[in-house]
């Protein structure tokens, strides 16, 4: 029915919104009661109270109509004529009833002539012109990363001037995956929000959220006021550092104290002191790389405090801790490879890992004399060696199918009567950039003698190759004279040089003998007038060497009277003596220096035999026919000397020992004449 009446009173043009009009009748007097909505125009009617009251314009002829009560700044006022009621000016709902869900305002009017009090009630009807708003434009607040989901936060609630469904009806918060909103419903005091965590927080994925609170209220269309929250998510020490990338790293042997090797770093998404990293090595690193690394706690820089050797390592893996400086450290670990760089800081190593000290003469070219190994700690170019000998020597390096092995063999034909023995310097030479050399030199590598020359007789070579020669002796000689002495030598040595003497031919037999030892012609008894006056003696001279080398010699003997005889033998015996004098001289001078070469290699090779281990032993070579026994001697006489030849011992079935330095020596004796061993 009111719905009506506003749609009349809107039509007839008595209100710009819809009015109320209630007539209460009483004894004493009448009772109006309308409505207008707030915030229509000055001048809108309110009512028509003459009508209202079911008075007619003759009733109304000489009769006012006033406003008895009223404020300084009335809201209403009325026609003193026909008693309409008119708004005087706005009104605001909100100003005149604040506090109030109800708005009536008592308006007492006065008919006059007769007088008549007439109480209005105008209620001020509620429009939605007010939208909801919030204490603050903005909330702060401060949630802990670790709180769990279901945790409740309590908002102030929005306000609406506006009263009734026009209040705030209901709260919307904006999209997002961690909160939601619930509305308590607290009656006459109005709904209040409630902020609650829907999942974990986590700082590190979001340090702060943004949410817009929204209120709205029952106006159609509705009215809507928003505050701004802003939740800051308080840090707790969940994130342990993280290293940002793997690390390696190639430093240089023989690198620097101090010299920077790596720089690590590692990120801790906490914030503040959970955040803050420090460096340090594993509990677990060995105390050989402690010595050779150190870590800048603040800045994760790897520097070298020892010394970095190629050759000890080339390769180390550090493991590196990262941790923060929460009230709980967290620590994270992370392996740092560091590769040495070589440095050509080592020279070659030559060793001679098996050597064998005499070689004989008539050894091949390409006879092996030691193995060699050559190696150097150095890598790449720097530990390739290239290896070398002297060109003066005939001698040379050939290659090993084995990498680093060469061996030291022969390039050319030996000859002991030129040089006995020879030092051989080794040297080797890396590619590397300076390059580094190093030598290492075979002592005494002895040139064993073979049986290659022949024996030499010293007298005159007849045109057949042959020596020859004349001695003239007197018929009246007794048995035993010598005659004459065959004089030859060879140069080899032992058993090569030693000579033997034999007659092959002679024309009397009965009349001459030769001492096989030492080349002497006797008598065998005196001559008597039938023997001829020139005899032939042909002398075999040959050494005894395996295959025995041998030279001849034509002693022509001439009987002669004694006076030619005597005169002649002055002469020759001077010439004789002063040659005789010579050749011992010389073999004295050859005696000497053989027998001294061959001491110093048997001291050798006796210290060598002592200093020599088992393994180190079996890297040699050994004599095939050496039974193990030093030497031997055998001792002879001839004439009024006795002789005796020092060599190697030999094996049953052998000639003497290839290399031996066997030499004949002369010892004295003072033994009779009819004592001599011939």
């Amino acid at each position: 029915m009111e719905q009506r009446r506003r749609e009349r009173g809107r039509s007839r043009g008595y209100l710009a919104g819809s009015v109320v009009a209630v007539l209460l009748w009483s004894l004493a007097s009448a009772q109006l009661r309308y409505s207008v909505p707030e915030e229509v125009t000055e001048g809108t009617v309110v009512g028509h109270i003459a009508k209202d009251l079911g008075l007619d314009k003759s009733t109304l002829k000489d009769r006012k109509y006033r406003i008895v009560s009223s404020g300084t700044d009335p809201l209403f006022r009325v026609d003193q004529n026909d008693g309409i009621l008119y708004v005087s000016r706005k009104i605001d709902r909100e100003e005149v009833c604040p506090q109030s869900s109800t708005c009536l305002m008592n308006v007492k009017t006065v008919l006059e002539n007769p007088l008549e009090v007439h109480y209005v009630g105008v209620e001020v009807l509620d429009i939605n012109d007010h939208s909801p708003s919030f204490p603050e434009k903005t909330k702060r607040l401060e949630i802990s990363e670790n709180v769990f989901p279901g945790a409740r936060f309590q908002l102030k609630p929005a306000s609406d001037p506006d009263s009734g469904h026009f209040s705030v009806q209901q709260y919307k918060i904006s999209q997002n995956d961690h909160f939601r909103l619930e509305v308590k419903d607290k009656g006459d005091d109005g709904k209040t929000p409630i902020l609650v965590i829907k999942k974990a927080l986590d700082r590190e994925s979001a340090a702060s959220h943004s949410l817009v609170l929204t209120a709205v209220d029952g106006g159609k269309p509705p009215k809507s006021g928003n505050m701004n929250i802003l939740i800051n998510v308080l840090d707790i020490n969940d994130n342990a550092p993280v290293f940002t990338r793997d690390y390696s790293a190639m430093l240089d042997e023989n690198a620097p104290v101090g010299t920077t090797v790596i720089q690590v770093n590692a990120t801790d998404l906490d914030e503040g002191p959970n955040g803050d990293v420090v460096y340090s090595f594993s509990s677990s690193m060995s105390q050989n790389i402690l010595n050779l690394f150190d870590i800048n706690p603040s800045t994760g820089e790897i520097t070298v405090t020892g010394l970095i050797d190629y050759e000890k390592k080339d390769r180390y893996e550090i493991e590196v801790e990262a941790s923060d400086k929460g009230f709980a450290p967290l620590t994270t670990e992370k392996g740092v490879i560091i590769k040495i760089a070589d440095m050509n800081d080592n020279a070659p190593e030559i060793e001679v890992t098996s050597f064998s000290s005499s070689i004989p003469e008539d050894s091949r070219p390409g006879t092996t004399v030691a193995l060699i190994s050559v190696n150097d700690l150095d890598s790449g170019l720097n530990g390739k060696v290239i290896c070398s000998v002297g060109e003066d020597v005939p001698f040379a390096l050939s290659p090993s199918i084995q990498d680093k092995m060469y061996s030291l063999v022969t390039k050319s034909a030996l000859d002991r009567e030129k040089q006995s023995h020879y030092d051989i310097t080794i040297t080797a030479k890396d590619a590397g950039q300076p390059p580094l050399s190093s030598e290492k030199t075979v002592m005494n590598v002895f040139i064993l003698d073979q049986n290659d020359n022949a024996p030499v007789i010293l007298y005159p070579l007849s045109s057949n190759g042959s020596a020859e020669g004349v001695e003239e002796i007197p018929r009246n000689v007794n048995a035993g004279h010598l005659v004459t002495k065959v004089r030859a030598y060879d140069v080899d040595i032992g058993y090569n040089g030693w000579l033997l003497f034999s007659l092959q031919e002679v024309t009397a037999h009965s009349l001459f003998t030769l001492d096989r030892y030492t080349g002497q012609i006797r008598t065998l008894r005196s001559f008597t007038e039938t023997d001829e006056a020139e005899h032939k003696l042909l002398i075999l001279v040959k050494d005894n060497g395996n295959v025995s080398l041998s030279a001849t010699a034509t002693v022509l003997v001439r009987l002669v009277e004694p006076k030619e005889a005597f005169a002649a033998s002055d002469v020759k015996s001077s010439s004789r003596a002063d040659e005789d004098n010579n050749v011992t001289f010389y073999l004295m001078i050859t005696l000497a220096s053989v027998s001294a070469l061959f001491l110093i290699s048997i001291i050798v090779l006796i210290a060598m035999q002592c200093s020599k281990s088992t393994d180190y032993t079996s890297k040699y070579l050994q004599e095939t026919n050496y039974d193990g026994t030093l030497c031997h001697s055998i001792q002879y006489r001839s004439g009024d000397k006795r002789y005796m030849l020092v060599g190697p011992r030999m094996s049953i079935g052998s000639t003497i020992v290839p290399g031996s330095q066997a030499n004949t020596l002369v010892l004295p004796d003072k033994r009779r004449t009819s004592e001599e061993v011939r």
